[in-house]
């Protein structure tokens, strides 16, 4: 089953003189994409990787001869795993400044790093684009929304990864989600970080699975783990550069009983969420229907807002006396609320106290009938 992606044309975002930074969570498809493009691409390009050694001598070397020898004659140079390579940024820099004709896209699963390495050296000369897991909009092309309904149970147990979405059956999906949690997962914090090892980070990535939909206490982790709370903050900053989280703040603007200062998290995938408490278990059978729902439309909405260009700030609302929106998307100066149900048995109507202190703002809700449009 071929998926075509929200990023397909890559042309269409290729500049001279600029880089196309393609980055994402590992296995999401960022070398198949590639690939795919370069089937197609009638243009004289060479693929490389940062594993290897000779392309990180060479790029590392900020030699302006040696690395315009290296591109010398081709259209277009694609690197994959970027962020292997020393000093990528300055490499990267010295290529287009002194090769303008050159087109270049550098990918990277580790995008703090990828990020950290060639951002200010390439400030004015890169454009980012970050690729997910599958999403309902790719999805779209492929399968009729009377399918993606049908299949919505699938994503929100296993997730939509690509080799899940492919699979043919639960047995495999379990283990492909068993080998991603187990060997990619946190493999860019371990390399890259100074972090003691994968038992903490697993502690504390569980601890979060029990808690989607809720606010999260890093006194209450840090107590739980054992661990110092600057640390927690530490490690929950590192899972969200290396798209594990998804950290969703709290609004507010002029009402004292907002709550605001702490934040929920919500994982790039059900999926992985799934494997970390080893929950395979049909929706009839759990009592966590509404995290999984809840869980699912936030990142499924994220995916939506960066491949629709949609420019807006996204928070939760709620108040000390437990009033609450699930999500709220503050977009041109106006504020959009959504609350999630899974069922629509319910009449569910904006807040009081929102509709008072922020007059003019619209309000939905999204259920298991109305996601589409919402996602899709």
């Amino acid at each position: 089953m071929f998926i075509p992606r929200a990023y397909q044309d890559l042309d269409k975002y290729l500049n001279k003189g600029k880089v196309l930074v393609l980055y994402g969570p590992r296995r999401v498809g960022k070398s198949t994409l590639i690939q795919h493009f370069l089937s197609k691409c009638k243009l004289k390009y060479r693929l490389v990787s940062g594993d290897d050694l000779g392309i990180q001598e060479t790029l590392g070397s900020q030699n302006i001869q040696k690395i315009s020898e290296f591109v010398n004659g081709l259209d277009l140079f694609i690197i994959d795993e970027a962020q292997r390579v020393p000093n990528i940024g300055m490499g990267l820099k010295i290529l287009i400044d002194n090769n303008p004709e050159v087109q270049v896209i550098a990918t990277g699963s580790a995008s703090f790093d990828l990020q950290n390495k060639i951002g200010e050296p390439l400030t004015g000369r890169k454009r980012t684009l970050c690729l997910y897991p599958i999403a309902q909009t790719e999805l779209n092309s492929t399968l009729t929304p009377f399918e993606l309904k049908e299949q919505l149970e699938k994503r929100l147990i296993f997730g939509s990864y690509p080799e899940i979405i492919t699979a043919k059956n639960d047995e495999e999906r379990i283990i492909v989600l068993t080998e991603i949690v187990g060997s990619y997962l946190l493999k860019d914090i371990l390399e890259l970080e100074r972090v003691k090892g994968a038992k903490v980070l697993v502690d504390l990535l569980r601890l979060l699975a029990f808690q989607v939909g809720s606010e999260v206490s890093h006194t209450e982790l840090s107590n739980i783990l054992g661990l110092d709370k600057n640390t927690v903050a530490r490690y929950l900053d590192l899972f969200e550069k290396a798209f594990v989280l998804y950290n969703l703040r709290g609004f507010s603007r002029n009402l004292r009983k907002e709550s605001t200062k702490k934040s929920k998290y919500y994982f790039y995938d059900n999926g992985i969420r799934n494997a970390l408490i080893a929950n395979f278990n049909s929706l009839d059978l759990r009592d966590d229907k509404g995290k999984l729902w809840e869980n699912f439309l936030v990142i499924e909405r994220l995916k939506k807002q960066a491949y629709s260009s949609v420019l807006s700030n996204n928070y939760f609302w709620r108040t000390w006396d437990q009033k609450e929106i699930d999500f709220i998307e503050d977009r041109g100066g106006k504020l959009f609320g959504y609350e999630f149900k899974w069922s629509n048995n319910k009449k569910v109507s904006m807040p009081v106290d929102f509709r008072e202190n922020y007059p003019g703002s619209e309000f939905k809700v999204v259920d298991s009938e109305n996601f589409l449009d919402f996602v899709g």
